[in-house]
């Protein structure tokens, strides 16, 4: 029986031991570390990422992995059905399942669901945490990554998701506001509403819900530093770093995942938009590790997890190269880096499947992932 099939058979035991479903007044305040999860994504390869000496994240490579529990050998697992892309993999990442989704887009329209619980559920079932203590931050060009905060079944639900902080939340938050101040002409009524319903057609299930005060109060105080027009705040893999910066210091999430993208960028064939994206991911860790290491909030109390969503098609003479949709063996060879409190130290030199991630997290954070096929990952703990 291999592992999969050992996993998928334990399911059925495991969920008919779990204990009733409590409410979040029920549940036990959290007192673990906290947990930053970064999607390296956008898909990259080991060659441009960990290799020593061509790698374009030195920081990653050279400060970071002497931190922790480095996982040179983090693999996708080539199941019939699985996609090296970026939704699948992050969903891999939040489910520890493979397949763990359902495609609700229409004709031409990419959108996953997940069927499973993420990391989200799982932990605000466990724990007494607000919305806005489980966060996910999210990137502009990916709207479609707007609908993973939690599982379309029926165990866990939008009563467990996290929040969610993006481009287009804020502007679901900045065209509510336009529209009740007063002043607007027609002309600027019309375009509002227009571009509010727009914003809310994104989700055919009417299920995006208001944010949290605390929330509407970084939203807030986002629109009184940037403004309106969006030419003044940061864009690209710049704004997530941004959103999760000011995150940390005015909501202090508990559990946080970052979804970086913008590798994804050489898809338009220019090799160097691929480099410095990896750069620029490397520059916006230097700000969230330095930040956890000042606050006392997160000093000496928060685990980074840093793995890619997918690889890349190593193959040089590939018409198209950089490629990650056609399931070469590169794009299902990435890698992890695990560090923090309770976390060891050294080189994993054995493979590791990408659905581990998730149970890794729900071990270090005192939870069950107990729908998820991997395992924590041995020898990542102390």
């Amino acid at each position: 029986m291999d592992r999969r099939s050992f996993a998928l058979g334990t399911l059925g035991l495991a969920a008919s031991l779990a204990s009733p479903r409590p409410t979040l007044a029920q549940s036990p305040a959290y007192r673990g570390p906290n947990v930053i999860l970064v999607r390296f994504g956008g898909g990259v390869r080991r060659a441009e990422t960990i290799d020593e000496a061509a790698t374009w994240a030195p920081y990653l490579r050279h400060t970071l992995a002497p931190r922790g529990t480095f996982i040179p050998d983090l693999r996708i697992d080539k199941l019939e059905g699985v996609n090296t892309s970026h939704a699948e993999g992050t969903l891999n990442l939040l489910t520890g399942r493979y397949l763990a989704y359902r495609d609700a887009g229409e004709f031409l329209t990419d959108r996953l669901e997940p069927t499973e619980p993420t990391i989200f559920e799982y932990l605000r079932r466990a724990y007494n945490l607000a919305s806005h203590e489980v966060l996910l931050i999210n990137g502009e060009d990916r709207p479609q990554e707007e609908f993973f905060t939690f599982g379309a079944g029926d165990h866990f639900g939008i009563d467990f998701r996290s929040e969610m902080l993006s481009l287009h939340r804020y502007k679901l938050y900045r065209t509510r506001e336009q529209l009740a101040e007063s002043g607007l002409t027609d002309e600027a009524r019309l375009a509002l509403e227009e571009e509010r319903t727009r914003l809310l057609t994104i989700d055919p299930r009417g299920t995006t819900p208001e944010p949290s005060p605390e929330v509407e109060a970084f939203w807030a105080r986002w629109r009184q530093r940037f403004g309106d027009d969006g030419l003044r705040n940061p864009r690209g893999d710049r704004l997530l770093t941004e959103l999760a910066t000011r995150a940390m210091a005015e909501l202090k999430p508990r559990f946080m995942m970052v979804n970086y993208q913008d590798p994804d960028y050489v898809h338009w064939g220019n090799p160097s938009h691929y480099t410095r994206a990896i750069a620029v991911i490397d520059e916006g860790l230097q700000r969230l590790v330095s930040m956890a290491d000042a606050d006392p909030f997160y000093r000496d109390n928060t685990i980074f997890v840093i793995t890619p969503d997918c690889g890349r098609d190593a193959n040089p003479l590939a018409n198209v190269p950089f490629q990650h949709h056609f399931n070469s063996r590169s794009a299902h060879e990435v890698w992890a880096l695990i560090f923090g409190p309770g976390i060891g130290k050294g080189v994993l030199d054995n493979p590791v499947d990408q659905s581990a991630i998730a149970p890794t997290i729900a071990a270090a954070m005192g939870f069950a992932a107990t729908r998820a096929e991997g395992r924590a990952i041995d020898g990542a703990f102390l």
